[in-house]
């Protein structure tokens, strides 16, 4: 899975800035719940991992080339990273709540 800017404007769109074309305004967005938007961000994440075991079989099979499997594999570190980071940072987040004096 490699980001393009048409990528991350279309992210940053459903995440709740809205920017027109000239990158100018930004405005609350309506409609997309959080729940939603880390399923969508997971099942992304899941595919591009995915992806990565597909190059990784298809290289030891010999039917992929090095830059593509280097490539995919490195996509899906990059996800998998991620996807550690969201974790970590939730389960702070959460610590800190229930730690919290009433």
């Amino acid at each position: 899975m490699v980001l393009n800017v048409s990528d991350i404007m279309s992210v940053y769109k459903k995440t709740g800035g809205i920017i027109d074309d000239a990158g100018a305004s930004a405005s609350p967005a309506g409609g997309q719940s959080f729940g939603s938007m880390v399923k969508g961000f997971l099942g992304d994440g899941i595919a591009s991992l995915h992806e990565g075991e597909k190059a990784a079989t298809s290289a030891v099979s010999g039917k992929a080339d090095l830059a593509s499997v280097v490539t995919a594999m490195d996509n899906a570190e990059v996800v998998l990273n991620e996807i550690t980071a969201i974790r970590d940072k939730v389960l702070a987040a959460y610590k800190d709540i229930t730690s919290t004096a009433i």
